[in-house]
């Protein structure tokens, strides 16, 4: 893997993710929020077990990436079961997503944990980065700070943007998602004009980019590559960074964490530099810690080790 100047990173080549990207299908999406909306989240959520069995059945490449990671998280060896229910938790927090996009945050027992963190940001309107993962719902994050008066812009690769947004458009059209992409000769203009804004602006800090840089850390006792740009983002722009993770605990409960991460107001070039090398493993730590805490909502169905 070529190696850049900078001590430890690597630039990295296309990753295996990139190459299996998630599809949106407005017909499909629409189809479900319709389900959803005219039938009820319960009937809808009886339709996810033959979903979940087709593709537990037809994609072996993921069952098999879903069963190395959860072997891992669960400290024991995960079956067919424990990936029918990685699966499920998965198309749970999808099939709700088209109930939050629709402002329906009170269907949901939402337990916000590090509000104070939310509730001040918003308070002094000075923006901050959050960095979170793909693990549970984002959907549930913005919709929680939302209603805590916190305006929240996303920040991602490219093709994901145009996704989400396609998606979005598929559930509500009325409802305007703020989405940054990456990769643009603006993006980091428009990323610093939405933090002068005071909002929250969040980044997944988990994958990384075709071409982009990367720091290996000690994940689950093992190596794995995690993208540099989100921390460097930060710390360029000399914001407030915070983590963030929305687990989904079952039924209609919801976890909202959030915690500090790191403050980069006021510092130096030099205390920059010092202060972003351990950040990277922290980070690691941290997704880490919640993948214990809640296995099957972390969504990942490559070999994230490869």
């Amino acid at each position: 893997m070529p190696r850049s100047a900078e001590s430890g990173i690597d630039r990295q080549p296309a990753p295996e993710w990139t190459a299996h990207p998630e599809r949106s299908n407005k017909l499909a999406l629409r189809l479900i929020t319709w389900i959803a909306m005219s039938l009820g989240r319960s009937a809808a959520r009886l339709l996810l077990y033959p979903i979940c069995l087709y593709f537990l059945a037809f994609s072996k490449r993921a069952q098999s990436a879903s069963r190395q990671y959860l072997s891992k998280a669960l400290g024991r060896r995960a079956g067919v079961a424990d990936s029918f229910r990685h699966y499920h938790t998965f198309a749970a927090v999808l099939l709700d997503r088209a109930f939050l996009l629709n402002d329906q945050i009170s269907r949901f027992d939402v337990q916000v944990h590090g509000a104070e963190i939310i509730d001040e940001v918003a308070a002094k309107g000075e923006g901050c980065v959050l960095l979170g993962s793909h693990m549970g719902s984002f959907e549930i994050v913005r919709s929680a700070g939302k209603t805590r008066g916190a305006g929240i812009s996303m920040v991602m690769y490219e093709e994901n943007a145009r996704m989400i947004r396609e998606a979005v458009e598929a559930i509500n059209p009325g409802i305007r998602m703020n989405v940054i992409p990456l990769g643009r000769v603006d993006s980091i203009l428009k990323v610093e004009a939405a933090l002068d804004r005071g909002e929250i602006v969040g980044m997944l800090a988990d994958r990384s980019l075709p071409g982009g840089s990367t720091v290996s850390c000690r994940f689950f006792g093992e190596p794995a590559s995690f993208p540099t740009g989100p921390v460097r983002i930060a710390a360029m722009l000399k914001r407030r960074v915070a983590l963030m993770f929305g687990l989904y605990r079952g039924g209609n409960r919801y976890e909202v964490h959030v915690e500090h991460f790191a403050d980069f107001t006021g510092t130096s070039g030099g205390e920059r530099e010092r202060m972003i090398e351990p950040l990277f493993q922290r980070y690691a730590d941290r997704l880490e810690h919640y993948c214990r805490v809640a296995p099957y909502n972390w969504f990942n169905f490559y070999d994230f080790w490869r």
